[in-house]
């Protein structure tokens, strides 16, 4: 089993900035695709990228101007560098895990994280 911890949300002005991370704990070996989500009440979850085991980091169109994963596999760690903030990224952010799939889709992940708050006014 792997066990994810999403931190660094909070609230932040308009055109700020701010880092997230996700650390995975367990048996952190089993992980292939590690990715970040993110979800406003009433709406479906929204998948913002993905980054597999050899770096290769795949960004959904609308959002990899502003947003970077990064990932450190020697702290077991995924990062999200959220650049410009805008009100419409206010949303709870999760973290997501797999030994294989990198797909855009939350329920395809076998290990996923409780979330952490962004709120952009």
């Amino acid at each position: 089993q792997v066990q994810l911890v999403e931190s660094g949300g909070e609230s932040v002005q308009a055109g700020g900035s701010l880092r997230l991370s996700c650390v995975a704990s367990g048996a952190t070996q089993d992980i292939g695709c590690m990715g970040w989500f993110r979800q406003v009440p009433g709406l479906e979850r929204e998948g913002i990228g993905s980054t597999d085991s050899d770096g290769i980091t795949t960004y959904a169109d609308s959002l990899k101007a502003r947003f970077t994963i990064s990932r450190d596999n020697t702290k077991s760690t995924l990062y999200l560098q959220m650049n410009n903030l805008k009100p419409e990224d206010t949303a709870m952010y999760y973290c997501a895990a797999d030994p294989r799939t990198c797909m855009f889709n939350w329920n395809a992940y076998n290990y996923r994280g409780q979330g952490t708050q962004v709120t952009v006014s």
